[in-house]
């Protein structure tokens, strides 16, 4: 199973299209915030809520009003993604060395709450948010550090697709009204 970014580099490149476009493809998939750009999402919750103390009430409010949560789920680990187990620690571990454990306290609360009513466990983008905050990195380089790590392994599915292509044509199914009238342009 490819995640959406993979895919998509691996389809541009059977298309015997060039490293570049395919990589380029990859990374524009990536961006998308229900992929890689996730944890820009979840940084900017967590700037919204503010402090620890309006968690709870905070993600309580949003769970109600059946507002996705991001940070949360993933198609291949069903129980806590292991590389949110190890972001969590370093986003402890680095508010305790700044003296500021806002975002990991904030980050624990909804944590906690989304287990209890959705019994969703973090993926790597939730606490990834915290991590690199806590760094001093800015929001809008979240996903391009994300992309970096990811490049290589773009470059070796788009070699191998090379190797072995044929065209990568997936199958659709139109799910549309099958009796539709056409309405002239100047009419809609």
């Amino acid at each position: 199973e490819f995640n959406a970014s993979t895919f998509a580099a691996r389809i541009t490149a059977s298309t015997l299209s060039d490293m570049y476009s395919a990589v380029t493809s990859a990374i524009g998939t990536l961006r998308g915030p229900l992929h890689g750009g996730a944890n820009e999402q979840v940084i900017r919750m967590l700037l919204g809520i503010g402090e620890p103390a309006r968690a709870e009430a905070w993600i309580r409010e949003a769970l109600d009003q059946k507002q996705r949560i991001m940070g949360f789920g993933h198609r291949v680990y069903h129980t806590e993604d292991p590389r949110a187990t190890h972001l969590r620690r370093l986003s402890e571990a680095l508010g305790r060395q700044a003296g500021d454990l806002t975002w990991y306290e904030i980050s624990r609360v909804i944590e906690r709450e989304m287990q209890a009513e959705k019994g969703l466990y973090p993926n790597v983008d939730f606490y990834s948010a915290s991590t690199y905050h806590a760094m001093g990195i800015e929001a809008d380089l979240f996903t391009p550090i994300f992309a970096m790590s990811r490049v290589s392994g773009w470059t070796a599915h788009i070699l191998e697709q090379q190797a072995h292509n044929r065209l990568i044509r997936p199958r659709a199914e139109y799910t549309g009204p099958t009796r539709a009238t056409y309405v002239p342009i100047d009419r809609r």
